[in-house]
């Protein structure tokens, strides 16, 4: 038989394919476009494995803080939080990133003698306001009466919440001068203890209080 009535057979007399010619048709097509495919997907990781081999320096912006006293002049990050310039340039450990989003309270800090939460503030927000970490708390070896009383009634425990907490409530006890056991425990309602010495810390800042009014 030769190749003119074969093709003839593949052919319905109205002039549509048959399935064998169909079948014949979109398998050469396919084997023709799989020939691409190694070529095209090579092509895309070179390109993008030549665009991450250039990595490019994060833009920085000078900003101004007044830090515990202290004014200093530094390059961060737009996106870079207050606790995490505290932390790094500013190499002011006392202050904890526990949740990093607002939740727990260990990165609390004062921001013109309110406490906030440093971990949701953007270092370029905060200006030419004041500045005080839990090292700037005291007054070189005088702690500050929260500090104190927080060690001798054992308000500590792990200590990774202890500087929010003292924060918090040495700015209690500075705007309230008797505060009562409700006043201190709506003031660390913010703040996650996983040690739960909540007893210890409300005890110590109404001991702080008396001490401060003594």
């Amino acid at each position: 038989m030769n190749d003119s009535s074969k093709d003839s057979r593949e052919v319905n007399p109205g002039g549509a394919f048959s399935r064998r010619a169909f079948f014949k048709t979109t398998g050469a097509a396919l084997a023709g476009s799989t020939g691409l495919a190694p070529a095209l997907h090579a092509a895309s990781v070179s390109a993008a494995t030549a665009q991450s081999s250039t990595p490019t320096e994060p833009a920085t912006v000078r900003i101004v803080l007044e830090v515990n006293g202290v004014t200093r002049t530094l390059q961060v990050e737009p996106r870079a939080t207050l606790a995490e310039v505290l932390r790094g340039p500013l190499d002011l450990t006392g202050t904890k990133i526990g949740c990093d989003r607002g939740a727990c309270g260990a990165c609390t800090v004062w921001l013109d003698r309110v406490p906030v939460l440093s971990c949701t503030l953007l270092a370029v927000d905060v200006g030419a306001r004041k500045v005080v970490t839990i090292e700037g708390l005291a007054h070189g070896e005088t702690l500050h009466p929260v500090q104190a009383a927080f060690i001798e009634r054992d308000a500590i425990q792990c200590g990774f919440c202890t500087p929010g907490l003292v924060m918090s409530c040495a700015a209690l006890v500075e705007r309230m001068p008797a505060p009562s056991a409700q006043d201190v425990n709506a003031a660390i309602s913010g703040h996650l203890c996983r040690c739960g010495t909540y007893p210890h810390v409300v005890e110590a800042t109404l001991d702080a209080a008396k001490a401060m009014k003594g």
